[in-house]
């Protein structure tokens, strides 16, 4: 027989004490905002600040989320990440080149459609890439940290060389779709289009990887496989392919990631990847190995904490995710919310 819940006034304290300790995360971005419009006053410049910041930390998110789940399901420190944002950055970017008639028309609908299309070329070139790169410079190092930083850190820079090959060694700028230049105002602050665009964008990957991840099989078998590998492969599901398909998702995710922060910085250069790399790793360790959750309130707060702080005192903007990164580690040393593993 099982044994009855136990309905005792500790055993209630310690569930609740549980659930706030499981919600705290969440509400540190909220907290983040109060603090932010106490510090700032001005609410105009709070708002513009604040839009800035969400959409900062979205692209973050975008690119991050691959990187996340690649690190918490296999085990893998790859740098290689960065060279797949600039080439989907610099892919991106020679696409939206090729449909002037759709980026300068006065209409949203075909501005969106160049991006979107961007965004496409972008994600299938370098999830392709990702593939031939997990074969090839992944495989052979499984297991071994130390090699893994060495020989992605060495495929970055071979990538970074193949870019300049391609496309130059110039800085490549660019202009964003007509209908996304400018801003809108409201409330009497001034709301770039393209920030708005990029908020709604990773709201909306945030949610698919979501239901990925928690509605469909294949997220399930992920999520087990982060857990608990050795029991998903002795149900009989072939783990090895499923690497090899987050790899690849993740890969094409920075792809995208790489497209959304050149239109934000319209300007794109072969070490763009890897000067975010900083940011991404940040994100990734805050938010907690292996949770896409993690990984969306990290680059929030990593987002919003770097324009709060670069409007209040530009001196200590440098520092500020450092000092975000020390913070959340001497609270919670395996990060935010990070993923248990079985092994």
């Amino acid at each position: 027989m099982s044994a009855a819940p136990d309905h005792s006034p500790t055993f209630a304290r310690l569930t609740l004490i549980d659930r706030l300790g499981r919600a705290a995360p969440y509400l540190l971005v909220p907290v983040l905002v109060v603090l932010g419009f106490l510090a700032i006053g001005a609410p105009t410049s709070w708002l513009t600040l604040t839009v800035s910041g969400l959409a900062m930390g979205m692209m973050i998110f975008i690119m991050a989320s691959g990187l996340t789940l690649v690190f918490g399901l296999m085990d893998i420190i790859n740098f290689g990440h960065g060279a797949f944002i600039s080439l989907g950055a610099f892919v991106g970017v020679s696409v939206l080149f090729a449909l002037p008639g759709w980026t300068d028309a006065a209409s949203l609908p075909l501005n969106i459609a160049a991006i979107l299309l961007a965004i496409l070329a972008a994600m299938v070139l370098t999830g392709a890439l990702s593939w031939v790169f997990e074969r090839v410079i992944i495989r052979p190092v499984y297991g071994s940290h130390l090699k893994q930083i060495l020989i992605t850190v060495g495929a970055l820079i071979v990538l970074e060389e193949a870019i300049h090959v391609i496309w130059g060694g110039e800085e490549i700028f660019l202009i964003r779709p007509s209908e996304l230049r400018g801003a809108i105002t409201f409330a009497g602050a001034a709301l770039e289009k393209y920030r708005i665009l990029a908020v709604v964008l990773g709201l909306a990957i945030f949610f698919a990887l979501r239901v990925v991840l928690r509605r469909t099989k294949i997220g399930l078998i992920v999520r087990a496989g982060v857990e608990n590998p050795d029991m998903v492969e002795a149900l009989g599901y072939r783990l090895k392919l499923v690497f090899i398909g987050v790899f690849i998702a993740g890969s094409a995710l920075a792809g995208l990631g790489g497209v959304m922060w050149a239109l934000y910085e319209q300007v794109i250069t072969a070490g763009m990847g890897e000067n975010m790399m900083v940011l991404i790793f940040i994100v990734v360790i805050i938010g907690g190995l292996g949770s896409v959750e993690g990984a969306f309130v990290g680059a929030l707060l990593v987002g919003l904490l770097q324009n709060y702080v670069a409007f209040l005192e530009p001196k200590l903007a440098l520092i500020s995710n450092i000092a975000l990164m020390t913070a959340i580690l001497l609270w919670r040393p395996e990060g935010m919310m990070r993923v248990a593993k079985g092994h």
